[in-house]
């Protein structure tokens, strides 16, 4: 065991005496050493219930025989971080997250680790944690949060986080009034869980269960359901049978399991973020897995779900309708089935045994909503590297495009021009200087695309940016554009007025300019000094690589 290089050996006398301290036993220092890393926070809504829901975890442990230690990482918010300084934080925060749990776990000589994420940036930094440390673990989240209940009249419809964000720009047009906007924004997070749509963290949450590295269920079954307690329980017993096996990530998590991941991704419509996070665990695992094969993988898995904010279902229908088992069961003959998994059986084993309760929410190949996945990557002159975009949010009459260039330097000056009515019908709005590097941080771009989409212009205005999206943006909007501005991309280089074209079924993004013309201006484009000077984001902008590559560090 691992653990014995804090408990065995009369040199670990002092150690052993330390470990005493905690309340272990003589008889439970022979047993093995557990790690339950959990995200806990007060400050989240998402994790504000993992607390509870560790205690059963611990149980779990327990009951198979091991010894759990409990402790914490940090979260972010991204609704609360949106739209200030703070969102800036957001990304690098992932790094922060990985490093802490191998820190943690080697400093303590762990057996194996229950991970407990639920929100956006901790999925994918436990994620890269187990697969740097490589130690037996589980993954278990919090849940999703319900969809609100909003009733006006004889009316009662579902709302979401995303509902708010675009009823301030209804708010903005005078189509809603100050008191809708509050009844609304009281009703969309009934409580706690990761946001009720296919965003971001549901997404990363609903992946780890195509990974292979948590049990059916723990992307699905709603946070306040007694089942999520149950399956938590589960989690502290399984992670017993894998340490026995000696069952490591890596074992897992291979070049099969992140094309099997981004398989469901596709048929799911999940969110941009996705691609970004599961090329950074690629990284960590060792895999070399490009952009290009995303595109390989999205041409043949059909979009099988319209999730908000692609369609009007939550998580919790996703849920009711059999979950990615019953996902995994309508695109079987596309994935690697042999897959292995935590829990003993296949993915395969799994998709067999599942059963599809809704064929609306989950419709078969032959009924998808689209023949091709929800993400796409788009290519060309402004993204020599790539970019990404949530096709299956956008309207069809947006999929092809070409419009003039209106060019923004932040996030802010964009938000601005829409709130101030100053976008034109068909322009395409850039907003660069917001990458990794460039911002620093790569700021998710909600409220800009949000004001779209609530002041009913997302389906005759684009938007690209070396930026981020939330998994709750829909449009058509277009992110990670790489190389970023920042580190010399053409993005840089745009000009107000230059044609835009996007053809998303053709993946490719192009400004309409000789290529002597982009390098001319590049030669005549000051150098990007980054804004900030002391602090963590300063370290983070020295160190972070392109999005193309995961937005990791330099290695």
């Amino acid at each position: 065991m691992r653990s014995e290089a804090v408990k065995k050996g009369i040199e670990r006398a002092p150690h052993r005496s330390l470990i005493h301290a905690l309340g272990v036993s003589p008889e439970e220092m022979n047993r093995p050493f557990i790690g339950v890393v959990n995200s806990f926070t007060e400050v989240v809504p998402g994790h504000t219930h993992l607390a509870k829901l560790a205690s059963a975890v611990k149980s779990g442990i327990r009951e198979a025989g091991g010894v759990p230690f409990e402790f914490n990482t940090i979260a972010v918010c991204d609704g609360i971080a949106m739209n200030h300084r703070g969102m800036k934080f957001s990304l690098p925060s992932r790094e922060l997250i990985c490093d802490s749990v191998e820190i943690m776990a080697e400093a303590h000589a762990f057996d194996g680790l229950v991970f407990m994420p639920n929100c956006d940036k901790v999925i994918p930094g436990m994620l890269m944690a187990a697969v740097r440390l490589n130690i037996p673990c589980v993954f278990v989240s919090g849940g999703p949060m319900m969809a609100g209940q909003l009733t006006r009249g004889n009316q009662t419809c579902a709302v979401d986080l995303n509902s708010v964000f675009e009823a301030v720009g209804k708010a903005k047009r005078g189509e809603i009034t100050e008191q809708e906007l509050s009844e609304l924004e009281q009703a969309a997070c009934p409580g706690c869980g990761s946001c009720s749509g296919m965003f971001t963290a549901n997404t990363m949450n609903c992946l780890t269960e195509a990974l292979g590295i948590a049990l059916p269920g723990n992307g699905t079954i709603p946070a306040i359901d007694s089942k999520r307690n149950m399956l938590a329980y589960e989690a502290g017993r399984t992670v017993m049978d894998v340490v026995k096996k000696d069952l490591r990530p890596r074992q897992i998590i291979t070049e099969a399991a992140i094309r099997n991941a981004f398989m469901v991704d596709m048929a799911l419509g999940g969110s941009t973020n996705s691609v970004l996070h599961l090329l950074a665990v690629a990284n960590e695992a060792e895999i070399n897995f490009s952009l290009k094969q995303v595109n390989e993988i999205s041409e043949v898995t059909p979009c099988l779900c319209k999730l908000r904010p692609a369609g009007d279902y939550h998580i919790e229908d996703l849920n009711r309708a059999g979950g990615i088992p019953a996902v995994m069961k309508q695109i079987k003959s596309l994935m690697h089935t042999n897959q292995p998994t935590i829990c003993g059986k296949t993915i395969g084993d799994i998709a067999d045994c599942a059963t599809v309760y809704d064929e609306d929410v989950i419709r078969s190949v032959e009924t998808a909503y689209a023949s091709k996945g929800g993400l796409a990557i788009l290519f060309g002159n402004i993204a020599t590297q790539g970019s990404v975009v949530k096709r299956a949010a956008v309207s069809p009459e947006m999929m092809v495009h070409k419009g003039p260039a209106r060019v923004f330097n932040s996030e802010e000056e964009a938000t601005k021009a829409i709130l101030d009515n100053d976008i034109k019908s068909g322009e395409v709005i850039v907003i660069r200087y917001e990458g990794p590097r460039g911002g620093p941080g790569m700021r998710e771009m909600l409220t800009p695309t949000s004001l779209l989409s609530g002041m009913g212009r997302d389906k005759e205005v684009a938007l690209i940016t070396d930026g981020r999206f939330s998994g709750a943006t829909r449009g058509a909007a277009i992110g990670h554009v790489s190389p970023e501005a920042a580190s010399g991309g053409a993005i840089a280089i745009i000009q107000e007025g230059d044609i835009i074209s996007i053809d998303i079924p053709n993946y490719s993004l192009n400004v309409e300019l000789s290529q002597g013309e982009i390098d001319k201006r590049a030669q005549s484009t000051p150098k990007h000094c980054v804004s900030v000077q002391s602090g963590y984001l300063k370290r983070y902008a020295e160190k972070v690589t392109s999005a193309s590559t995961g937005a990791v560090y330099q290695k």
